[in-house]
Formats: structure tokens, C-alpha cells, sequence
């Protein structure tokens, strides 16, 4: 069972009790729980400031042309529904650190006194990567993503009259996706901990990895501007980079505590 797989990793060192499944579960229920209260309420407090979500996600748009700012809203409630969605995305940001703590307090109860101490120190870095990425995407990538499709959009002879339906969908997800891909080196350093991966696996599949991920950058960002593309696709490859070195360092480590 998929579950039991991932209980495993909860297990305690060998000499304590461990806890039985339905304990495991009841401990997945309330972690999420915990992450819902804290995504709601995060969310009130953007609802309360929707008025600056609005103008700050729009600041890209304006940047690109002045004529693009008149978004146009075609439906009766969507007012609220757009209002809603960016207190959802930015409370997605503002409890990020909150949420990963959580998780981090599931999946991971069998740490080491050392490694429980690294665990505050972790959860920042990966917020900063996280951060990092979305103020990337945002100051950088959103806008010239914009000016693409204006451009395009005026070279065949149309009026670039968006909705602010599908431009408040498209920037909040292109700008979170991005964030999240920052996130790489927090996920590799995890499945290293857990035996799942290895730094001989990863810089074997470096030239694959590579392709894959300009491929990505392709689909993410589907915009002929090779400098977008290099701007999108190279962080990840340096991201990737870092992780390649970051399991080597953990293998070399753990290979060091158990020859002593």
C-alpha cells in the first residue's frame, strides 16, 4: 500500500516504539488540518489588501503598454472570483513557510537531535528559493512574456483586449509554477535522505536531465525569444547543478558516519 510506503519514513530509530497505521493517519489528518487553517486564513488577510494584489499584479501588464491596463472583467461575479483566486495564490506565499514546516513535521518525526536542529534553517532556505523564483519570474519572465503575446497579437491586425479572467489565471500560475521549480534542490536533498536517490544516478542522467528541462522551459514559456527561453531554462539547469552537488556532499557524509 502506497501509504504504508510512505510511513516508513516516520519510523522511529530502532530501540523506540513505533506508531501503528491508523496513529500515522490520524497524525496525515491533522497536519492537514493544520495546513488548511493556516492557508485560510492567510488568504483572509490577502482578501483584506485585494486592492493591492490587483494593482501589483498588473504592474507587469502596465509596464509592457499603457493601452493593455483596461482589463476587461465579462462576467457578473468576477470581481469576487478573481479577488478570491489572488488571495489564494498569495496566501499560497505568505504561509509557504508555515506549510512546509508542517509537512516537514509529518514526514519526518525520526530526525536526529542534530538534524531536527537544521530543520528551522531548511525550511527558510527553501522559502528563499521559492521567494527567489517567483521575484524572478515576476520582474523578469511575466513581462516579457506579456510583450510577446501583445506584439503578436497586434501583428495580426487585433486589438490586445484581454479579460481579466485570463490574465489574472495566467500570471498567477506562470509566476507560482516558477517559484515551485526553485524548489528543486529541497526535493532532491529529501529523496537523498531517504536513499532514494543517488548522486551516481543524477550526474549519469545530467545530459537527459538538461534536454528535459529546456523542454519544460519550452512548454512553460511557449515564446520564440531565445533569451526568455535561456532566462527560464538555465536557472533550472544550475538548480539541477546544485543538486547534483548537494547529494554528492550528503552520500559523501553518510558514507564517512557509518565507516567510523
Amino acid at each position: 500500500m502506497a501509504l504504508r510506503d510512505i510511513f516508513k519514513f516516520r519510523e522511529l530509530p530502532e530501540g523506540e516504539t513505533s506508531k501503528p497505521f491508523l496513529e500515522h493517519l490520524e497524525d496525515l489528518r491533522w497536519t492537514i488540518v493544520k495546513m488548511a487553517i493556516t492557508l485560510v486564513a492567510a488568504m483572509i488577510v490577502c482578501l483584506a489588501f485585494r486592492s493591492i494584489l490587483v494593482q501589483v499584479m498588473q504592474a507587469p501588464l502596465h509596464a509592457v503598454d499603457p493601452k493593455v491596463g483596461g482589463l476587461r472583467a465579462l462576467g457578473i461575479t468576477d470581481s469576487f472570483v478573481i479577488s478570491f483566486h489572488l488571495a489564494f495564490y498569495a496566501g499560497i506565499v505568505l504561509s509557504f513557510p508555515l506549510l512546509l514546516y508542517f509537512i516537514a513535521e509529518f514526514v519526518l518525526p525520526a530526525l536526529t537531535g542534530l538534524e531536527k536542529r537544521f530543520l528551522l534553517p531548511a525550511i527558510f532556505v527553501s522559502f528563499a528559493l521559492f521567494l527567489l523564483g517567483v521575484l524572478v519570474c515576476y520582474f523578469w519572465l511575466l513581462p516579457r512574456t506579456i510583450l510577446f503575446f501583445f506584439r503578436d497579437t497586434e501583428s495580426l491586425g487585433w486589438t490586445p483586449t484581454w479579460t481579466v479572467q485570463e490574465y489574472y489565471s495566467f500570471a498567477t500560475r506562470f509566476t507560482i509554477g516558477f517559484g515551485l521549480t526553485f524548489e528543486l534542490p529541497v526535493v532532491v536533498l529529501v529523496l537523498v535522505r531517504f536513499g532514494l536517490v543517488t548522486y551516481q544516478f543524477m550526474a549519469r542522467t545530467r545530459p537527459y536531465a538538461i534536454v528535459l528541462i529546456f523542454v519544460l522551459a519550452t512548454i512553460i514559456t511557449p515564446t520564440p525569444d531565445i533569451l526568455t527561453l535561456i532566462a527560464m531554462g538555465l536557472p533550472m539547469c544550475l538548480l539541477y547543478e546544485s543538486c547534483i552537488w548537494i547529494s554528492w556532499f550528503m552520500q559523501r557524509r553518510r558514507s564517512r558516519s557509518t565507516s567510523i
